[in-house]
């Protein structure tokens, strides 16, 4: 059984359509990519699954228990964490208290700050500073281990890239690269398509709302994605 379900879901902003009939599966340790431009439904179906917005049909299934009318909290207590896109980190707090914030609704498990300061060394020394202090590339690191500490089954990545320099996202997926090779349940949006096809397993790519294209990122060119991506191929 597969731990995650995605079946037949659907979501808008008011009137107008952002994710459309959408379906897939996600296996335990399984890294998926959603690719696809600005406006296919990505932060949307992201933010669904996290019950973070409302769907307006369809179902999110979660280890075999449907979990579409949870709130956001009840997912994160059952294994479900999202890394939104922007960080979203309180800035006056600390590097040390916004992990713990991630930790409010946490399932038993392994992760803690101590670890998370280990997968992520170079906030050892910034434990004590303001989040709002920070560069990108070490606030998207405190915001991957804020979702951590809540010891989730899938986590959920929207655009850990976006607005950092090339060394900076040379160092988050140094750090990432970690939870990787532990298999930890990943669903990733990414714009770079050179990483996604370098990390993920399966990509799936959205236009309009619906995925349009799906398979093995080792059997996918650059140039298959670019063409799904941009809508020049006829959906598969």
């Amino acid at each position: 059984m597969s731990l995650l379900h995605v079946d037949k879901l659907s979501a808008s902003h008011g009137q107008l359509p952002a994710v459309r009939g959408i379906e897939f599966t996600v296996d335990e340790g399984e890294i998926v990519a959603l690719v696809g431009a600005n406006g296919a439904g990505k932060t949307t179906l992201l933010r669904t699954i996290a019950g973070a917005h409302r769907a307006d049909r369809g179902r999110v299934v979660f280890d075999g228990v449907e979990v579409t009318g949870l709130p956001a909290h009840r997912r994160v207590a059952a294994g479900i964490s999202l890394v939104p896109e922007g960080r979203r980190l309180f800035p006056t707090m600390s590097v040390e208290e916004n992990l713990r914030v991630g930790a409010s609704a946490a399932r038993p498990g392994e992760w803690s700050v101590t670890r998370v300061l280990d997968a992520f060394p170079q906030l050892q020394p910034l434990r004590r500073r303001r989040a709002g202090e920070l560069s990108g590339g070490q606030q998207q690191a405190v915001a991957i281990g804020r979702a951590l500490m809540a010891n989730p089954r899938i986590l959920l990545l929207d655009e850990i890239s976006l607005g950092l320099s090339p060394k900076a996202v040379d160092g988050v997926y140094a750090s990432l690269r970690i939870l990787i090779d532990a298999r930890v349940t990943l669903i990733l949006v990414e714009q770079d398509l050179g990483r996604t096809l370098a990390t993920a397993d399966r990509i799936l790519c959205l236009l309009e709302g619906r995925i349009v294209a799906a398979g093995r990122a080792d059997e996918m060119s650059r140039e298959q994605v670019m063409a799904h991506y941009f809508g020049t191929r006829e959906a598969a």
